[in-house]
């Protein structure tokens, strides 16, 4: 091989469209653009515009109120998540799990305004678990497998139901 017989695959090299070279070119005068004005120019996204026409979103009326401040960002955890840290290693079945070990473990990034336990997944170990909420169907399994749940720091949204 030679450095003069490099050559680039064929096909790999795209040559780019030249614009504004004239009508014959197929892309002359406003190079594809349409006409003159803002969306001839570069940097332009009128989200909503429909032409003069209403937009969508102002032809609808105003619906809900969304009182989000106040909102609780639980954290969920299933049990076959927990289960599978436990098979792995990442964490021991001795003392109280709690949302620290659970972060600490991988299983979570951070523990938000608390924990909640849902039944997805199957649990074998026998673990306590100290978490802000719980499923009935959460702590049933967790009880079936030997272990306790433990709901702190606020009410399990199924028990404040009944």
């Amino acid at each position: 091989m030679k450095l003069n017989e490099i050559r680039d695959n064929p096909g790999s090299h795209y040559r780019a469209k030249r614009v504004g070279r004239g009508i014959g070119s197929g892309k002359g005068k406003a190079s594809g653009r349409g006409g003159k004005g803002q969306t001839a120019r570069s940097g332009v996204a009128i989200n909503g515009f429909e032409g003069g026409q209403t937009p969508l979103h102002r032809r609808l009326p105003k619906r809900g109120f969304n009182n989000s401040i106040f909102q609780k960002d639980y954290k969920v955890v299933n049990l076959g998540r927990l289960q599978r840290a436990v098979d792995a290693g990442k964490l021991s079945a001795e003392g109280t799990v709690d949302a620290a070990r659970i972060v600490a473990a991988g299983i979570l990034r951070r523990a938000g305004d608390g924990v909640r336990l849902l039944a997805k997944g199957k649990l074998n170990a026998a673990l306590t678990i100290e978490v802000t909420g719980a499923s009935k169907s959460a702590v049933a399994a967790v009880e079936a497998a030997g272990g306790k749940v433990i709901v702190k720091g606020g009410v399990a949204p199924e028990a404040a139901a009944s």
